[in-house]
């Protein structure tokens, strides 16, 4: 009867450890699927809703706004530094071995004891200041540097907004790229065929063949080197817009689409309002931080007023429960006055002001750099236009050319040699499309960066 009672205490043990263990495997399961669940396998996101997802889920972008609500908590921190406090305290002692003094009594020594068993103190106190310059200094520091912290959130957001297109649009011109290589090795590849073909029966020599393959090899590799860094801006733009790697990107735009908008006499019609650029007003920020720095050190040599209410009660006794309790409150004003501090206070002082001196400085170097990038960008844009639609214009020259080679390649009427010219003409003008295009591309992104119009 034992033996039977041990069996089913370790049978119904081993149960109890095999549904736990399934419920453990069917949590950790059900919390994987949530969170796969969180994030697409899959996003189509044209370049706009790239730049509105990146918004969301960026890990800059996020890291930026927690420095805000940081430095949003700070100025309450500094705020509350100054402003009225209440305390309360209590305290019990037990005496071991109560003061005793000898005082003379007509002649005859006399033992006293000062004191009781137990002495007993509950009390609460108010303190605030009255008037202390570095704490008013303080808050409107904590204040400036909320709105520093804003303005990075902002400068963080428009350097993110800038990544996503440069990357969107690298994307869509690798991809360009990539039609353009396919479509010229299929045709050489045809070619190719054929050559081999009138090698065969000795139409063509060797030296074709060893052409056309050689050309074909070329682009082969050309195509390798593509997918390999369509691959890599691919992992770039999942990093940009904070999704896991194994995330499919399906972008909607197309270029021409994207190339059609681009108005630049219009871009170009726009005045420059230095105020508005965001580089500008974060050195503007620090201008103003440097000359609360300077103000904060002049504060220091000035007197600080404090004020205190306490209410205590003090008790005493041999015995807790008879304990004789006397009340004990003040008003007091606390009055500092800086004297002499051996210089210390005159060296921060003129530290400060070569701090902002320096700040000063910075400020003119930032304001002339802007205006020259302004002027830059201007011209950048005007010539990336005009470079653009020469490109263009190129391109269909050179595909005509190719074509032309290629009719009087099959009629005899022009060498391997002629054929494989006219084709890296052709790749090449389709090189310095793309680039134009990349560059026109980049070149409006820039501006309308620095115009505050990403």
């Amino acid at each position: 009867m034992k033996y039977d009672f041990e069996y089913r205490t370790e049978t119904s043990t081993h149960m109890e450890r095999r549904f736990i263990a399934f419920i453990l495997i069917f949590t950790a399961v059900a919390g994987s699927s949530l969170r796969a669940q969180d994030t697409p396998q899959a996003l189509s996101l044209s370049a706009d809703q790239a730049v509105e997802y990146a918004l969301d889920n960026n890990r800059s972008i996020a890291a930026a706004r927690y420095d805000l609500l940081a430095s949003e908590k700070g100025v309450w921190e500094a705020m509350a530094a100054g402003l009225p406090s209440i305390d309360a305290s209590a305290s019990l002692s037990y005496n071991l071995a109560i003061m005793t003094r000898i005082i003379d009594f007509g002649g005859t020594p006399t033992p006293f004891k000062f004191g009781t068993n137990y002495d007993a103190s509950v009390g609460a106190s108010l303190s605030t200041a009255v008037f202390n310059a570095p704490w008013l200094v303080g808050v409107q520091t904590a204040k400036m540097a909320s709105t520093l912290a804003r303005q990075g959130l902002t400068q963080t957001t428009l350097d993110t907004k800038e990544n996503i297109r440069n990357v969107y649009f690298l994307i869509l011109t690798l991809k360009e790229t990539m039609k353009v290589i396919d479509g010229n090795m299929e045709n050489l590849n045809t070619i190719l065929a054929s050559t081999k073909a009138m090698y065969s029966v000795g139409m063509a020599e060797a030296t074709d063949v060893d052409q056309m393959q050689s050309t074909v090899t070329m682009l082969e590799n050309s195509k390798s080197s593509m997918l390999r860094s369509l691959e890599v801006n691919h992992n770039m733009l999942r990093f940009l817009l904070g999704v896991p790697a194994g995330t499919e990107l399906i972008l909607t735009d197309n270029l021409d689409e994207i190339t059609s908008k681009i108005d630049v006499e219009a871009l170009l019609a726009d005045d420059f309002r230095i105020e508005d650029n965001i580089s500008y007003q974060l050195i503007q920020s620090q201008l103003a931080m440097s000359e609360l720095a300077l103000k904060g050190a002049k504060a220091s040599a000035l007197p600080s007023i404090g004020g205190t209410i306490y209410y205590n009660r003090t008790g005493m006794g041999d015995k807790l429960a008879h304990m004789q309790y006397f009340p004990y409150s003040a008003v007091a004003l606390q009055l500092q006055i800086p004297i002499f501090a051996s210089g210390l206070r005159s060296a921060k002082i003129n530290k400060a002001k070569i701090n902002l001196e320096k700040s000063m400085n910075t400020r003119s170097m930032v304001s002339e750099q802007l205006l020259m990038q302004e002027r830059q960008l201007r011209y950048n844009l005007l010539n990336a236009n005009e470079q653009f639609k020469s490109q263009k214009a190129n391109i269909e020259i050179a595909g005509r050319v190719l074509e032309s080679f290629r009719n009087k390649y099959n009629q005899g009427m022009a060498s391997s040699l002629d054929l494989t010219q006219a084709n890296n003409n052709y790749l090449t003008a389709q090189n310095n499309y793309i680039s134009a295009l990349m560059n026109l591309l980049q070149t409006k992104v820039a501006f309308d960066k620095l115009m505050n119009k990403l």
